[in-house]
């Protein structure tokens, strides 16, 4: 990456290997491209190969440069040997992005199978990956690891209970993995509203309609988009004095937004 200035800024990124697990779609693509636009190699990853697949092919096309620098595979998350050979055939990286998520976690009611998937995607996933990474010595010097939570922790609407519990793991499992495997970093993104594909399956008038709410509401005065949040991931990659922290990347929603959250709680998602 000889065209870039040689400023650290800049820099930082260059042939550094960031693999990010849910990066085929929303928040993670847009950190895959992210760091691709920083000299970044990266590979990509999901359970579903096609997205993939088709994921790879978009970001390769974006740039010149971008070419033989991006990869992607699948790995089944809730499966604890399929994370295993996943990190084998990766081998050495520096930066760990993981932003896999299959749904919204929602109700209590939902049938135990699905409480407990959603906890080995978010959670599990996560905390077995950097420890079997640890444990290899995948993670070159330097590196670190960024996990994702939602604001539902801080803030959860009603009958939200198991996504506040869920990303509340993730907030301790973010202090507990920065002492465990100190000097490398461990730090979470903590996205509000973000209009990513698991919108697409709302119904128009109700996705109009929060729409318009949030922008009335928010503090931002905005529905986030994936690569505003992507920018608080190349931060956590970048900053070296950064670790045990979750940065609430949300538009104010823990500050405002009462109208939004009232609609929610009426017409959940």
């Amino acid at each position: 990456m000889t065209s870039i200035p040689n400023f650290r800024s800049l820099t930082q990124l260059v042939d550094k290997t960031v693999v990010i697990i849910g990066g085929s779609s929303g928040i993670g693509y847009e950190v895959a491209r992210a760091s691709l636009e920083h000299g970044a190699k990266v590979i990509i990853a999901s359970s579903h190969a096609e997205k993939v697949d088709t994921a790879v092919k978009n970001l390769s096309a974006l740039h010149e440069s971008f070419k033989g620098r991006i990869s992607g595979s699948t790995c089944n998350v809730k499966v604890d040997r399929e994370i295993e050979k996943f990190w084998d055939s990766v081998g050495q990286f520096d930066h760990l992005v993981y932003t896999a998520i299959d749904s919204v976690p929602q109700f209590f009611s939902e049938t135990d199978n699905g409480r407990r998937a959603h906890f080995d995607i978010i959670f599990w996933g996560a905390l077995i990956s950097a420890n079997y990474t640890m444990q290899k010595g995948y993670i070159n010097a330097g590196g670190s690891i960024t996990m994702t939570m939602s604001s539902s922790f801080k803030k959860p609407h009603k009958g939200w209970e198991i996504a506040a519990s869920i990303t509340g793991a993730v907030d301790g499992l973010t202090r507990g993995l920065a002492v465990q495997l100190a000097p490398i970093r461990v730090n979470t993104v903590s996205p509000g509203y973000v209009d990513t594909n698991m919108w697409h399956a709302m119904d128009p008038t109700a996705k109009v309609a929060l729409e318009d709410g949030i922008s009335k509401t928010a503090l931002v005065q905005h529905v986030a988009k994936p690569e505003e949040i992507a920018d608080a991931y190349l931060f956590c990659m970048k900053c070296t004095n950064l670790t045990g922290v979750t940065i609430n990347v949300e538009g104010g929603r823990l500050l405002a937004q009462p109208l939004v959250d009232h609609w929610l709680e009426a017409k959940p998602l």
